[in-house]
C-alpha cells in the first residue's frame, strides 16, 4: 500500500481546510509545520516514509509563507542524501484574490521537487465552473475573501482539492507497482 503524507503551513486556517480535503482524497497523513516553521523528528521520519509527499502554503505577497520557505530550506538535507528521488509530488495553495499570484507559490513547489528529483502530478480536472474553477493545472488554487473564515471556501475548491489528492494518490500507487 502506498503512503502519501501531506505538508503544509497555515496561517490562519484557510490552508489548513484544503490540506484537510487533499488529505482526504488522497488518504494520507497531515504533516503541520508550526508556526515557527519546524517539523518535529517524527513529521519528517513521515515525510521520509512517504511514497508521495503534497505540499501547501498560503500564498503571501506572491510566494509560500516564511514557515514553509524554512521547511523547503531545511529539507537540503534530504537533497543532500536523495532521500526523497522518485517520490510523487503535487501541491497546493490558498490566498484572498482570485489570482493572489498564486501560480508563483505553485512553481516554487514544483521547482522544490525538480530539485529533490521528485515527480511532480499536475491537476487533470478541466474547470467546470465547480472543480477546477480557477483553472490551475500546476496544482491546487483555493481562493476565499480576505476576511471571510476557512468555512467560507467554496464547495467546488474543496472537491478540486478532494480530486486532486485522489489523482496523486493513483498516480503514486501506479509508479509503486
Amino acid at each position: 500500500m502506498t503512503k502519501l503524507a501531506v505538508v503544509y503551513h497555515s496561517g490562519y486556517g484557510h490552508t489548513q481546510r484544503v490540506a484537510e480535503f487533499v488529505a482526504e482524497g488522497a488518504s494520507a497523513e497531515l504533516v503541520t509545520i508550526d508556526a515557527n516553521g519546524d517539523l518535529t523528528d517524527a513529521q519528517w521520519a513521515t515525510l521520509d516514509a512517504a511514497d508521495a509527499i503534497i505540499m501547501g502554503s498560503p500564498t503571501y505577497m506572491g510566494m509560500a509563507s516564511w514557515q514553509f520557505k524554512k521547511f523547503a530550506d531545511a529539507s537540503s538535507k534530504k537533497w543532500f542524501t536523495s532521500a526523497w528521488k522518485d517520490k510523487v509530488a503535487g501541491g497546493f495553495t490558498c490566498s484572498a484574490s482570485p489570482s493572489g499570484d498564486k501560480l508563483s507559490t505553485i512553481q516554487y513547489f514544483i521547482t522544490l521537487s525538480m530539485q529533490q528529483g521528485m515527480i511532480w502530478v499536475g491537476q487533470p480536472a478541466l474547470n467546470d465552473g465547480t472543480i477546477n474553477r480557477i483553472g490551475s493545472n500546476s496544482g491546487v488554487m483555493a481562493q476565499v475573501g480576505p476576511q471571510d473564515p476557512a468555512s467560507a471556501i467554496p464547495r467546488g475548491d474543496l472537491d478540486t482539492a478532494m480530486a486532486y489528492g485522489k489523482r496523486v494518490a493513483q498516480v503514486a500507487a501506479k509508479l509503486r507497482g
